[in-house]
């Protein structure tokens, strides 16, 4: 048995030749895996890399351990790590020029995670990133809806939100969110469309990709998805779109759903969380949370999302109110 290979069976990776590449940094990882200026380290495409970083959107922050290759990113696990060295280590690196908060391990981190998860185990320190069940999404619970007299008229302009005004519209318009307001419910309409593709929202007028990009990527990558959508004009349309942080929010229900997850039954579970159109002022992006119930926000520039589009019914986006 080689050091290490309890911590990748805990998260689920069976790879006897898989170490944790201790130089790999989160600023490498672009000319790495998403251009072609770095790929000389690469002996070929499907290789995976495994390095741990500090997500600093998180609060606190906290260690994690990626998995990475060209094209793919995936969180397998958050470490529970002392405190006062992953505050140290972002301490260390001074204040990032960019909106990102995604920082390196020092070398004081690195002993310490060498000392507790790779020369002896400890698995209460390791929190596993649940994956999605192999059956994501049912017709079942699909009912016949009468539609409303009138739609629901989200906002749905991408313009910047402050944490303020994102707690608002979650209140204004009784949304749930187990954080902000565990009592909302807003309910949904949801219409099965033709080509099973798609599913439309008679309480919004908001039409929706059942499944979207499974692949977690950034904020650039989701709008790239947008575009190849609207190119192939998926389900007989061209005007698909990042959702509003409104729109996206419609989609949480109070109880979930037989795939544990916040939302209609209808809807893949490969899209945990969501991207929206709408940055955080002053910095991030806004997320939702469709596995736990909740908004969040973080950096939308190394990936760390995945993409479910949707579009306004009328062809248009509808105003707000």
């Amino acid at each position: 048995m080689q050091v290490g290979d309890d911590l990748f069976r805990a998260v689920g990776i069976d790879d006897p030749g898989a170490v944790i590449d201790w130089e790999l940094r989160p600023e490498d990882t672009f000319g790495t895996f998403e251009s072609w200026g770095g790929r000389e380290r690469l002996r070929h495409n499907g290789e995976r890399f495994y390095y741990f970083f500090i997500d600093g959107w998180a609060e606190p922050p906290c260690v994690c351990l990626m998995e990475r290759a060209v094209k793919h990113a995936r969180v397998l696990a958050r470490i529970t790590a002392p405190q006062e060295l992953v505050q140290a280590a972002i301490h260390n690196q001074g204040r990032k020029i960019t909106l990102d908060r995604s920082y390196a391990i020092d070398a004081a981190l690195a002993t310490w995670l060498r000392a507790h998860l790779i020369e002896r185990f400890d698995p209460t320190l390791v929190t596993v990133r649940r994956e999605p069940q192999t059956q994501d999404m049912t017709d079942r619970d699909l009912a016949p809806v009468a539609p409303p007299a009138e739609p629901a008229r989200l906002p749905c302009a991408p313009q910047e939100l402050d944490d303020a005004a994102a707690h608002d519209l979650i209140r204004s318009w009784n949304f749930y969110d187990r954080l902000l307001n565990p009592e909302g419910n807003f309910a949904n309409a949801f219409v099965l469309q033709a080509d099973g593709l798609t599913v439309l929202d008679l309480a919004t007028g908001v039409e929706w990709q059942r499944r979207g990009l499974a692949a977690i990527t950034s904020v650039i990558g989701a709008q790239r998805y947008a575009k190849k959508m609207n190119q192939q004009a998926f389900a007989g349309h061209s005007d698909w779109r990042l959702p509003s942080l409104a729109e996206a929010l419609s989609l949480l229900a109070p109880r979930a759903n037989r795939f544990g997850y916040q939302t209609h039954s209808c809807l893949s579970t490969r899209q945990p969380y969501i991207f929206t159109s709408q940055a955080r002022r002053p910095g991030g992006r806004w997320f939702v949370d469709l596995q736990n119930g909740n908004a969040f926000w973080a950096s939308a520039f190394n990936p760390g999302g995945y993409a479910r589009l949707c579009r306004s019914s009328s062809g248009k986006a509808v105003a707000s109110r």
